[in-house]
């Protein structure tokens, strides 16, 4: 561990069932969606390693077997996992204040587990610790702060307020869902009961009087709660854009499993991940897509932007364009699938030209 990083651990957030994702998370937690190769939690906790934290908690909830079924007790990540599961959901103030019987450091990082992210760590945990906060804050620039709450500061970087989504927001700050808790705030956060640190946590200890410190940081960052977002930071994995120590492979314009088969004749670009035992036929182009294990292209194929779940079957010369097909679903020939269409698992569409937008 890292000077910066003694005395403190992690908890990640991973109870969510992500239904802005489905079909895709029927079957599988958000974080454990594949991005460039890999789950979207191990890109996170590649991170966490390579910052020096040693000790990393996971907070579960939907299908929680699945990552202890995956990582194991972390030791293949170079860490220590330990889980905490709720029986019930309990938001993300409760999820956090659920795992600290397990915590022992004085400062806990705390994560959205399904939040891309290129922050410095240590640069974080040095403002909070020379700002002596109670909690301390990533915000990040947003375009658009109109849908999102904002997160006003002072010039000192102090947190004012945590404002609800508005059409005149105050500022383009919002909260980019990594934090450094004290230990104390976070066994003072009420057990056994649903909390937000939004609009109870943070707001509660701002009338307390306590420090809540902001680090406003300009790096990568992506919200990958829908579909949409997941084949982005994708792309930006397999492309180096976004960062990762996790990347299995280098970077590049596509990321094959060595288990698919490729023609020699397809094309392959703007960040495609193609998965195990998939299979892409001659005159196939796909385009910043995202393909899990065991899919079929057909000929002459084309997919932009889209996203195909496991063991489904696109037919020869069909067109996906930011479309989502769900596990095992079966889209015929020369179909024409664009604009957010979400095909459900094991749908099967006929030949012939079928079109779909959403």
């Amino acid at each position: 561990m890292t000077a910066d990083l003694d005395g403190v651990e992690a908890v990640v957030l991973v109870g969510g069932m992500g239904s802005r994702l489905r079909p895709l998370t029927l079957s599988v937690p958000k974080p454990m969606l594949p991005a460039a190769g890999i789950p979207v939690l191990a890109h996170l906790l590649s991170r966490i390693r390579a910052a020096g934290v040693r000790h990393v908690v996971l907070g579960t909830s939907y299908r929680a077997e699945v990552f202890a079924e995956h990582f194991g007790d972390g030791r293949c990540l170079g860490l220590q996992l330990d889980y905490v599961t709720e029986d019930e959901p309990l938001g993300t103030g409760g999820g956090i204040r659920n795992v600290a019987e397990v915590l022992s450091e004085p400062d806990v990082l705390v994560f959205n587990g399904d939040v891309l992210s290129g922050v410095d760590l240590a640069a974080v945990l040095r403002t909070h610790r020379d700002a002596a906060a109670e909690v301390t804050l990533q915000l990040v620039r947003v375009a658009d702060p109109r849908a999102f709450g904002c997160v006003p500061t002072d010039s000192a970087g102090r947190v004012l307020a945590f404002l609800e989504k508005s059409d005149d927001p105050p500022t383009d700050l919002i909260n980019a869902g990594c934090y450094v808790f004290r230990r104390e705030v976070i066994c003072s956060i009420p057990a056994g009961r649903p909390v937000s640190v939004e609009r109870e946590t943070f707001p509660g200890l701002l009338t307390a009087g306590a420090r809540l410190q902001s680090h406003v940081d300009g790096s990568y960052w992506l919200d990958l709660g829908t579909p949409a977002a997941l084949v982005a930071g994708s792309a930006d994995l397999v492309r180096g854009i976004a960062p990762s120590a996790a990347l299995p492979g280098s970077p590049g314009e596509a990321l094959v499993d060595p288990g698919a088969r490729v023609d020699p004749a397809a094309v392959l670009a703007g960040g495609c991940a193609i998965g195990a035992g998939c299979v892409i036929e001659a005159g196939a182009r796909l385009t910043g897509s995202l393909l899990m294990d065991g899919v079929r292209v057909g000929a002459d194929a084309v997919l932009t932007r889209s996203v195909v779940a496991a063991g489904a079957r696109i037919g020869d010369g069909t067109v996906l364009s930011d479309a989502v097909i769900g596990e095992g679903a079966v889209v015929g020939a020369r179909c024409e699938l664009r604009d957010g269409v979400r095909i459900w698992p094991e749908v099967v569409l006929p030949d012939g030209g079928v079109r779909f937008s959403s």
